[in-house]
């Protein structure tokens, strides 16, 4: 594998990044954390600058996990806590090894339940390597921690099966339900028998078939994968190109429309999008379960207002000088009997996951529906299920495990930590974390981005220090919302990619309508954090 000066320095970075934290201290961070920390870097230089494919870094997190982190790895397969109960000298004096006290004369206490609790001590001398120390009158034996350095201080090894599991989360299985889908979908033709139904009537004025690509591109994304829509969207466009003047600006508004409508309608629906996932994925580890109903209701508003906003741009930008555009809108539905069931299987799986506050079925259970019926009957073979993309699958399972690891060694609340969240009021941290994520998306990928900025909020909520007011579903929604709305590159989704490489537009096009939808998206979702979602949630 030869790499270009860029792979070979994210290389070089990544694995400086995993060396460090294993080298140097840093205070308030436990040992585990150390190795999180060291895992974090090397991902984030990983996946930036991809000197390995980005789900080979999802799964290179998990491996360092299961082998650093877990109780079964060889870093804590036979750790134990050194503990001793404390013995008094005299009337509140009591002597213990001076390993036990900390730098600033603390502690570590081990309650009932496990935990540590930092006591505040007087050392009264240290003879021998051991310290008398004055406390308070103790209720009962004291348990303590004999070595305040010990690597198992401040952190409980996670199962290795924890991480290893996040390769099956039920987010993982929703969707692959989607994958399938989509697959058949365009095995049978449907998406482009679709498309000519949606598209009749808009008629033969170029504004207006502009908005009908729009919109059924945005559908289509909404339960498709956005690379799978616009490359498909890409050859439906074609014809209607070929029936442009070559001098109209149109040409360039009809073929931005495509991509830009992908990331925008991937944002309605959990498996339009994997920043979603992530998201969603995050959030039902902390308890709170987003039903795809209720990611609809939450979203659909903010596609269908950028969706308006795109396409008045769009053509404000490449106005068009085209008066009329004649569009042959024939073809037929296969009639065969596997299409036939593929037609039922979608029907009905749309329509269970759009109405599951009704019937109270979790939408990943829903989506074992297509993954069982459609093998069943051979509607997908097995080459075809080899095609789909497991790689979005493992990337978005690194991102879950990398999660699990910041959160359980402490990493994510140390690293918060440092700045001054609390002196943000909500209104700061929404525009913080909605315009981080819009521009990290535009030189990341938009779930790398959800993946890094995530477990951070996660942090503000679990360690209380963003205040009360701070509410971790809406942060959510926008880190995961913005992180979408990045259309500026051609690196900065794939579908803006596609649309590069079809050479109709060029990245000059792309940059001037991207920015401002970025810009007017920031605000919009800004504006439904405060004035919508709270009274949704």
């Amino acid at each position: 594998m030869k790499l270009n000066r860029l792979q070979t320095a994210g290389l070089i970075l990544g694995i400086i990044g995993f060396v460090i934290p294993l080298l140097f201290s840093f205070t308030g961070l436990s040992f585990a954390g150390h190795l999180a920390l060291g895992i974090f870097l090397m991902a984030a230089a990983f996946w930036m600058f991809e000197p390995i494919p980005i789900y080979s870094t999802s799964i290179l997190i998990i491996l360092l996990e299961v082998l650093l982190l877990s109780g079964q790895g060889p870093v804590f397969m036979d750790a134990e806590l050194p503990v001793q109960t404390l013995q008094p000298k005299e009337t509140n004096i009591y002597t213990l090894p001076t390993e036990a006290v900390t730098e600033d004369s603390q502690i570590l206490e081990v309650d009932p339940d496990g935990k540590l609790i930092l006591h505040k001590v007087e050392i009264r001398q240290i003879v021998d390597g051991r310290a008398d120390i004055k406390l308070p009158d103790l209720q009962g034996d004291m348990q303590i921690i004999t070595d305040a350095s010990h690597r198992l201080v401040g952190y409980g090894p996670n199962n290795y099966a924890d991480y290893l599991a996040t390769l099956a989360s039920p987010i993982i299985i929703l969707f692959l339900g989607g994958f399938v889908l989509a697959e058949t979908s365009v095995k049978y033709n449907l998406d482009r028998n679709l498309t000519r139904l949606l598209l009749r009537p808009f008629g033969a004025q170029p504004k207006y078939i502009l908005l009908g690509l729009m919109l059924v591109t945005a559908v289509l994304s909404a339960f498709m994968s956005n690379t799978a829509t616009t490359a498909m969207m890409m050859t439906v466009i074609l014809p209607i190109i070929s029936r442009i003047e070559r001098d109209d600006p149109l040409r360039f508004g009809v073929v931005l429309s495509i991509p830009f409508a992908a990331n925008i309608g991937g944002i309605a629906t959990p498996i339009g999008t994997p920043p979603n996932a992530v998201v969603i994925g995050a959030l039902t580890r902390q308890g709170t379960e987003v039903a795809f109903s209720e990611w609809m209701i939450l979203a659909t508003p903010v596609v269908i207002i950028m969706l308006l906003v795109a396409w008045v741009l769009l053509l404000a930008l490449f106005p068009t000088k085209t008066q009329k555009l004649e569009l042959n809108l024939s073809g037929f539905f296969d009639k065969s009997l596997k299409a036939g069931i593929l037609y039922i299987v979608f029907g009905f799986t749309v329509v269970a996951w759009i109405t599951e506050s009704l019937h109270g079925i979790n939408s990943n259970m829903i989506a074992l529906v297509p993954i069982v019926v459609l093998t069943f009957f051979s509607v997908i073979d097995k080459d075809e299920i080899r095609n789909l993309p497991w790689e979005v699958l493992w990337l978005v399972a690194g991102g879950l495990a990398l999660g699990i690891a910041l959160n359980n060694t402490g990493l994510a609340q140390w690293m918060v930590e440092g700045i001054e969240w609390g002196s943000f009021n909500r209104f700061w941290l929404l525009i913080i974390f909605g315009a981080v994520a819009v521009i990290m998306s535009n030189f990341l990928s938009n779930t790398v981005t959800a993946t890094l900025l995530i477990p951070l909020a996660i942090s503000l909520e679990t360690s209380g220090i963003a205040g009360a007011g701070f509410d971790l579903l809406i942060t959510s929604l926008v880190i995961g919302i913005c992180a979408s709305l990045a259309m500026v590159l051609p690196i900065s989704t794939p579908p803006n990619a596609i649309a590069l490489s079809s050479g109709m537009v060029e990245t000059k096009h792309m940059a001037k309508a991207g920015v401002i939808i970025g810009a007017i998206g920031l605000v919009m979702v800004i504006a439904y954090a405060f004035f919508y979602w709270p009274f949704l949630t």
